[in-house]
This record gives C-alpha cells, sequence and structure tokens, in this order.
C-alpha cells in the first residue's frame, strides 16, 4: 500500500506497512529501559523526555530509540484501559480516540506506536496528524458533544528542545486530565513498567495491531485534520466573542461586529513567526483575514524549525525584526506572535509608538493585557457590573499560577474581583476555574503569566489567537456613544493620572499597566541546578537561611525599598496555603515569600520551584515600580539563599 500523504503539504501523514522495531532494537537490555524511564518527567502537565535515538536534546532526528518504544507502547496500553473504565464507557465496545502531534521530526514515529497499540487494545483511533494542542483540544469537546469521541493524546514536548517529545492525555472536556487523574494514569504506568515481562509485553501490544484497520485510520487522517481544523475555527470565534455567554444589551452587537466596526474605523494586521509549528497547518491565517485583518507570516513551512522552540528572549527577536520592517511598508501591522511548537503560548512582539521601533514584550505584560482586555469584554458586555459605590454584582475571579507577577493583583483590585493562585501547571489553573465555576463564580480569564499566554473561557487551553485577539479588542472596542470601549472602561477603574485620549496607542495601553519588573522565566537568573532531590528538605533548610538574612537585611530593605513585612505561602496542585510557619509544606510545589510596606500593600516578592517538565529548578523576583533595581537585588538574594540551602547539611 502506497504511503499516505496530507493533500495540502505533500507530507507523510504514514505508512501502514512500515515495520516498528529494527533489528538493531533486538539488543535492548533492561538497563537501557530502566534508564530511559528514569530520565522521563511525569507530570500532569505532560510526560516527557529525550526520545530521539542517541539521546542528543538538539538532534532532530526521526527515528526514537528502543527503550522509549517500550516507554510508549506502556503509556498507550494504560491510557487505554483508563478510557475503557471510565463509566461513561463501559458500556461501549470500541471507545474512539483522537491521536494528534506537533511538528517535531519524531512525532510520527512516536504516533505509529501509539496507533498501533490503541487499535491492538481495541480502541478507535482518529489521527489527525499535525494540529496545534487547542486544536486537537477544540475537535476532542465538539466529538465529545456528539459521543463520538472519547479522548485524545496529543504528542509534543511543548516549548522543550526539538529532540524532546512527550504525551499529553485528555477527555472531551477541552483540556488535558484533571491532575488528580493525571497521577491515576501515571500510577498505572508505573505499575505497568515494574513488572518484569515488560519488555516482551510491550513489543507484543505493538505487533498485534491488525494491518487493515492500520490502514484504515491512515486513510482516513486527512478527513479527521479538516475536521478538526473546522471544529477549532468555530470554536475559536465562540471563545473570542462569548457568544455562548450573555451578549450585550439589545441592539448593541456582539464582539465581533464590534471589533469589525473599529476595524473599519482603524484597519490592523498583524505578523507571526510560525517557526515550524503546528499552527503552520492551523486556522491562524483564514481565522485573522475572515475577520478584516491584515495576516503576514513567514517561517511557516511544517516542520522546518527555524530556531529555539520556547517564544522567549533570542527566539523572539528574528520576529522583531520582521515587524519592525514590515512596520514600515505597512504601518497598520503593530502586533506579532511567535508560538511554541504545539501551539498552545505565543509571545508578543508589538511595534511602540513611543520609540518607534518593535520591541518584545516580556510573558508577564503579555498575560497582563490579556487580563486587562478579558475583565473589560466582562463589563461590555454586562457580565460583569457595578453597584453605586463601584463595587461587583457578580461573583468573578481570576485564576494565575503562583509565580504570576503581583501586577495582575493590581489589574483584580481595580476591576473589583477576585483572585486566586495555584501551582504550576496548566491542569492546575484549569482545574481550580472550573471548581469555582461550580461554586458560581465567572472565570473567563486564567492562565500561567510566567509563561504568557492566556486561557480564555470556554476554552481550557492557551491559544495564541485569543492573547492576540484580548489586544485586537482592546485596540478596536473603542468609545460608542455613552458606551465607553475596553481601554476606556480599565482606565476608569484602574484611576489612572493623567486625561484618558480617545486616540489612544497601544504603546499607551502598555503604559497604563501597573508597573512591575519581573525575572523571565527562561532567563539564566532564573535557572538553578539544585542536588537535594527532596523540595521539602530543601525548603526546610532555606528557611533557616531566609530567617537569618531577614534579620540582618530587614533594615536596608526597608530603607532602600520600603519593605517592612513578609508573608510566606506554598502552593501544592490547586491549593494555596498563606501564612505558613514551615516552608518544608511546600514539597514540590511553589514556595512564595510576598513582601509589604508598611501600609501593608504586596510590593514585591522571591520565589521557587523545581520545574516539572524539564531538569531545573527555577527561581524568581518580582518588584513593583519601573526601575529594575529592586528585583536584580532580590533574584540574587534569592539565588545564594537557595544555593546555599542546597549545599547546607542537616
Amino acid at each position: 500500500m502506497a504511503v499516505i500523504r496530507h493533500p495540502d503539504s505533500g507530507l507523510i501523514i504514514g505508512d501502514p506497512e512500515q515495520f516498528p522495531f529494527s533489528e538493531a532494537d533486538e539488543g535492548l537490555s533492561e538497563a537501557l529501559v530502566e534508564t530511559a524511564l528514569q530520565d522521563m518527567i511525569l507530570s500532569p502537565s505532560g510526560w516527557r523526555g529525550i526520545f530521539v535515538s542517541g539521546g542528543d536534546e538538539e538532534c532532530a532526528g526521526e527515528s526514537i530509540s528502543a527503550a522509549h518504544k517500550i516507554i510508549l507502547a506502556a503509556g498507550a496500553k494504560v491510557f487505554a484501559a483508563y478510557i475503557k473504565g471510565l463509566p461513561q464507557n463501559r458500556n461501549t465496545s470500541k471507545p474512539a480516540l483522537i491521536v494528534g502531534m506537533d511538528t517535531r521530526p519524531s512525532g510520527r514515529a512516536i504516533a505509529d506506536l501509539l496507533i498501533r497499540v490503541l487499535v491492538a487494545e481495541g480502541c478507535g483511533v482518529c489521527f489527525a496528524f499535525i494540529t496545534a494542542a487547542p486544536e486537537i483540544m477544540a475537535y476532542a469537546r465538539a466529538c465529545g458533544v456528539h459521543s463520538t469521541a472519547a479522548g485524545f493524546v496529543y504528542i509534543s514536548a511543548s516549548h522543550n528542545p526539538i529532540g524532546h517529545n512527550g504525551l499529553k492525555f485528555g477527555l472531551t472536556d477541552g483540556g488535558v486530565l484533571s491532575a488528580k487523574e493525571a497521577n491515576i494514569l501515571i500510577e498505572e504506568f508505573r505499575s505497568f513498567m515494574a513488572a518484569p515481562d515488560r519488555i516482551p509485553r510491550a513489543k507484543a501490544l505493538v505487533l498485534q495491531a491488525d494491518p487493515e484497520t492500520m490502514a484504515q485510520v491512515y486513510a482516513a487522517a486527512p478527513r479527521i485534520k479538516a475536521e478538526a481544523y473546522e471544529a477549532y475555527l468555530s470554536f475559536t470565534k465562540e471563545v473570542v466573542s462569548g457568544q455562548a455567554r450573555t451578549l450585550a444589551s439589545p441592539g448593541s452587537g456582539g464582539i465581533l461586529e464590534a471589533v469589525a466596526q473599529g476595524l473599519q474605523a482603524t484597519p490592523l494586521g498583524i505578523a507571526a513567526d510560525l517557526n515550524g509549528s503546528a499552527r503552520t497547518l492551523s486556522i491562524d491565517r483564514g481565522f485573522f483575514v475572515s475577520l478584516g485583518i491584515g495576516y503576514h507570516s513567514f517561517n511557516d513551512t511544517p516542520g522546518l524549525i527555524a530556531h529555539r522552540i520556547v517564544p522567549e528572549g533570542e527566539s523572539l527577536e528574528p520576529c522583531r525584526q520582521f515587524l519592525e520592517e514590515l512596520h514600515q511598508k505597512e504601518p497598520a501591522v503593530l502586533v506579532a506572535y511567535v508560538p511554541d511548537c504545539d501551539g498552545d503560548r505565543g509571545n508578543l512582539v508589538i511595534w511602540d509608538e513611543g520609540t518607534q521601533c518593535a520591541r518584545c514584550l516580556d510573558a508577564q505584560e503579555v498575560f497582563a493585557l490579556a487580563c486587562v482586555a478579558e475583565l473589560a469584554h466582562l463589563v461590555w458586555t454586562g457580565e460583569l457590573r457595578y453597584d453605586t459605590q463601584g463595587h461587583a454584582q457578580q461573583k468573578v475571579g481570576v485564576v494565575v499560577n503562583d509565580p504570576t507577577s503581583l501586577r495582575i493583583d493590581r489589574i483584580a483590585q481595580a476591576f473589583d474581583v477576585a483572585l486566586f493562585r495555584v501551582e504550576v501547571g496548566e491542569a492546575n489553573v484549569v482545574g481550580l476555574a472550573r471548581k469555582l465555576r461550580e461554586q458560581g463564580y465567572t472565570v473567563r480569564i486564567l492562565g500561567e503569566g510566567s509563561a504568557g499566554g492566556n486561557i480564555t473561557h470556554p476554552s481550557a487551553v492557551r491559544d495564541p489567537i485569543n492573547t492576540v485577539m484580548a489586544i485586537i479588542k482592546l485596540l478596536t472596542i473603542r468609545n460608542q456613544g455613552e458606551k465607553p470601549g475596553f481601554f476606556k472602561l480599565w482606565w476608569d477603574r484602574s484611576d489612572q493620572a493623567g486625561v484618558y485620549q480617545a486616540d489612544f496607542s497601544l504603546s499607551d495601553i502598555i503604559a497604563s499597566l501597573p508597573a512591575f519588573v519581573t525575572t523571565g522565566s527562561y532567563t539564566p537568573e532564573a535557572l538553578l541546578q539544585v542536588k537535594t532531590r527532596d523540595h521539602a528538605v530543601l525548603k526546610t533548610r532555606y528557611q533557616r537561611v531566609f530567617l537569618r538574612e531577614w534579620e540582618t537585611r530587614k533594615e536596608q530593605l526597608k530603607t532602600r525599598y520600603g519593605i517592612s513585612d513578609w508573608d510566606a505561602a506554598c502552593y501544592n496542585g490547586i491549593e494555596e496555603k498563606r501564612g505558613i510557619t514551615r516552608f518544608g509544606e511546600a514539597r514540590r510545589g511553589g514556595l512564595k515569600i510576598t513582601f509589604t510596606n508598611p501600609e501593608a500593600q504586596q510590593i514585591a516578592s522571591i520565589w521557587m520551584r523545581g520545574s516539572g517538565t524539564e531538569p531545573v529548578f527555577r527561581v524568581m523576583a518580582d518588584a513593583a515600580g519601573a526601575d529594575p533595581g529592586m528585583e536584580r537585588d532580590l533574584i540574587q538574594w534569592q539565588r545564594c539563599m537557595v544555593m546555599e540551602a542546597d549545599q547546607a547539611t542537616d
């Protein structure tokens, strides 16, 4: 049978007759499997490792190691069993699962292994081929509504280097598994991998797939991909407009109508460095052009990854240069974005009217802009209203991760909405938001400010389209007679100094944000290597160091920065505990110390947590004001304290 190709890109979808094991795989030892297993990172946010043969994380090879084939077979086996065991699927003879991947070269070999095992385990498989993470999740959601699928497996290592890859698991609620359910799956996987016959069992699973069924799965892939595209396009319009929710007052029109009117008055264009990511085969161009927004992209060939995958720091520089050149020719182009490989996050580059050049926004700025836009969205539509004293009449919340800047606290206070923090991890912010909605809260905006991008309900995953559209709503939905536009709503609620100008620019919007300087998550200052494996022990040692240092430095901190007191909090999953007296309670979760001034206002913080998806220990500092001096002092202090704790003995 001929190799199946994608009709638009010509890329190989799969070969149902390829043999999954080579002669080199026959000599696989238990030691190699154990080493690969120990190097895997298993978390609710995803399972990740260096899958490519040879183990070089910067290798762009297509083949995967024999040990990782065993790991993949085990992962597919336990997920199939998990799906079959859910109450809603117990009477289903052949539950269907969607499989998709990003553009990493190793993705197709991984997909083939997964599909073979899922078929052998009696599952139906819908292969969506290269699909952005928000796309496969929107498709799973749509399929769940029509009871045509039970869940999905997505092949990606997100922002990790190109030699990495991994798996994300989810049902049909539009997001990844909750932390609780993901941990159940991880335990089942560990149990399988602890068995003495794990290698022959895993190999047998791969080889049991029916060839005819495999051929049918691959032949149907172009249709499945087209269905996923359409489901995502429709869902994105719903997310951006909020049309599944209460619209504005009768006769005033909805969000998309207001955007269209604004674009007629002030045309806008956007640019994108797609960096060969899954977004190269997604809805981006079609969606923006359908709204009347000019769209310009480069590095838009799927799989041709031109630079570092993580959309931070140096990875934004090619896009900055592209925007700067493009704006000179087309002044309407003001915003550009760069996604990661699976396309669920994207950080921004903007044209700065003040400096007359393009500049990269840091992740915390991007998230702050999205929060302002989406809270203003609720006010504009009437979903968030105020009494005569300016107090919110509805229960509205914002959910963020623990290293998100305190600037979001200021934004939430301005709109008089509640702010909730959880441990790092998309599953945690989504999980708490769902819980809050059950308690009567409206939670439209949530996300991980430290990583940029936002999750806009009803979506349950970050999406650069929603991030860009938040900016576009701020720019285009302006005052309409007596009805204030988005930026005016924020201006009034935040007690801005000066006079509101109706002809504001994007630079004016950014300048109106609460001023904070925050350590970037991917800067050298944020990354440490620690030898202490038990992070509860590390944080207990750190407490002793911090308390000693506080007594030594508190007068200096008060004189120089106005810091007069502190409070410690820990974050484990969706649980926040403030005022803790034992730092070790944070265990492997986040530990944050927040500093206050004599008026009890929060003005700075320091934070720490070992990454769940990368082999690094992260630290951060966040400080009010535009002067970077306090942040620089705090992050260096934090680094020294953590390293001293790591080297200490009990």
